[in-house]
C-alpha cells in the first residue's frame, strides 16, 4: 500500500515574469508589464498540477530560507501537495525569469539557486518518503547524481518518469529506469548523442528504447505524441484551445501522464489525458495558477473532443520558440505536447 500516488523530485523556483510585445534581440532593451512573481519550478509545478486533479502527492526539492521559498512552500500546501520531503536552506531559492509575448509564448532563463544543493545525501535520507510512492517523478533542473540516487532508492513495483530538460546526455542506469521517457525531438537527439535515429518520431523512439528505457513519449507539438514501447507505438492526437500563456504546461503534462500510469491507465490513455490537462492548462495566464481540476479536464474533452490544431490556433499552447500553430512539449515550463 502506497501513501502517495506520486512524488515528485524535482526543482522549485520562483517566476518572475515580465510581458512583452516582443523578444529583445542582443544589445537590445525593450519595456514589458509590471513585474508578476509566481510559484514555479519544473518539480515543484508537476507537484501542483498532479494535486489539483486529486492525486495523493509529495515534493522532495530544496528551498531557501527566504520570501520566495514561503512562496513556493505556501502554495504547496495550498495545493493540498505534502511538503515533508521540502528542505529549506543552503542555498536562496532558485529564479526563473520569464518573458511572455501577446502570443503566449515565452523565453525563460534559470538561476538554479538551491535546486542545485539538493544531493544524493537528501535523497538517502528520504528514502522512506520514495519507498511510499506509487509513482516517482523527476527532471533534470537538480544535479544528476540526485536524480540518479532517487531511482536508487524506489520501492519495488513503482513507476519512475523522466523529462529530461534541460536535455543531457544520460547513463544507462537512468535510462534503464524510465518508465517512460518524456521527450520532444531536441530532447531526444540530445540523449543519442548525435546517433544516426531516422527522421521520423518512430525513428528516435525505437533509438532511445535500444537505450533501456521501459517506454517512450515522444511529444510532436501540434501533431500530438507518440507512445512507444516493445509492443508498438501509437500517436496520440492534440486538444485545440487558444492558447493564453503556455508557461508550466509541460509540467501539466508530465504530471497528469505520471498519476494515470499509477491509476492503471495504458500509456497511450495516460498521455491523452495528459494532453487535455496540457491544453487546459495555457488558457490561463501563469504556471501553477493555470492548472485543472479534474472537473475542469473533463469539462474541455467534452466541449472540443480529439480536436487537433488549425488556422494558428493552439494544440494545447505552444513551445517556447515555435512558430504560431504549434502545440508545447515536454521542454522548459513551456511544454505539453
Amino acid at each position: 500500500m502506497y501513501d502517495y500516488d506520486l512524488l515528485v523530485v524535482g526543482s522549485a523556483n520562483a517566476d518572475l515574469v515580465i510581458g512583452v510585445e516582443r523578444r529583445p534581440a542582443a544589445g537590445e532593451t525593450v519595456l514589458g508589464s509590471d513585474l508578476a512573481v509566481h510559484p514555479g519550478g519544473k518539480g515543484a509545478n508537476q507537484a501542483v498540477a498532479a494535486a489539483r486533479l486529486g492525486a495523493r502527492t509529495a515534493l522532495l526539492a530544496r528551498v531557501g530560507d527566504d520570501a520566495h521559498g514561503r512562496l513556493l512552500l505556501d502554495s504547496q500546501r495550498a495545493a493540498g501537495v505534502d511538503p515533508v520531503g521540502v528542505l529549506v536552506g543552503g542555498a536562496p531559492t532558485g529564479v526563473a525569469l520569464i518573458t511572455v509575448d501577446p502570443s503566449g509564448d515565452n523565453s525563460i532563463v534559470v538561476s538554479p539557486g538551491a535546486n542545485g544543493r539538493l544531493t544524493p545525501e537528501d535523497v538517502r535520507a528520504a528514502a522512506g518518503l520514495l519507498r511510499a510512492s506509487r509513482v516517482v517523478s523527476a527532471q533534470l533542473e537538480i544535479p544528476l547524481e540526485t536524480v540518479v540516487e532517487a531511482v536508487r532508492n524506489l520501492a519495488p513495483g513503482s513507476r519512475f518518469v523522466l523529462n529530461p530538460s534541460p536535455p543531457r546526455p544520460l547513463p544507462e542506469e537512468l535510462l534503464r529506469a524510465c518508465d517512460p521517457l518524456i521527450v520532444n525531438e531536441h530532447e531526444a537527439k540530445v540523449i543519442l548523442g548525435g546517433e544516426e535515429a531516422g527522421d521520423s518520431p518512430e525513428d528516435w523512439a525505437r533509438a532511445l528504447l535500444a537505450h533501456g528505457p521501459r517506454s517512450v513519449v515522444v511529444t510532436l507539438g501540434a501533431e500530438g505524441a507518440l507512445v512507444a514501447s516493445a509492443e508498438g507505438a501509437t500517436r496520440v492526437p492534440s486538444v485545440k484551445v487558444e492558447a493564453v500563456d503556455t508557461t508550466g504546461a509541460g509540467d501539466a503534462f508530465t504530471a497528469a501522464l505520471a498519476w494515470r500510469l499509477g491509476s492503471g491507465a495504458s500509456l497511450a490513455e495516460a498521455a491523452a489525458y495528459a494532453a487535455r490537462v496540457g491544453a487546459a492548462a495555457v488558457t490561463k495566464r501563469g504556471a501553477q495558477e493555470s492548472y485543472p481540476t479534474a472537473e475542469e479536464v473533463d469539462a474541455l474533452c467534452c466541449a472540443d473532443p480529439g480536436a487537433t490544431a488549425s488556422d494558428g490556433r493552439f494544440a494545447a499552447g505552444r513551445t517556447p520558440g515555435q512558430e504560431s500553430g504549434s502545440a508545447p512539449d515536454a521542454s522548459g515550463r513551456g511544454g505539453s505536447l
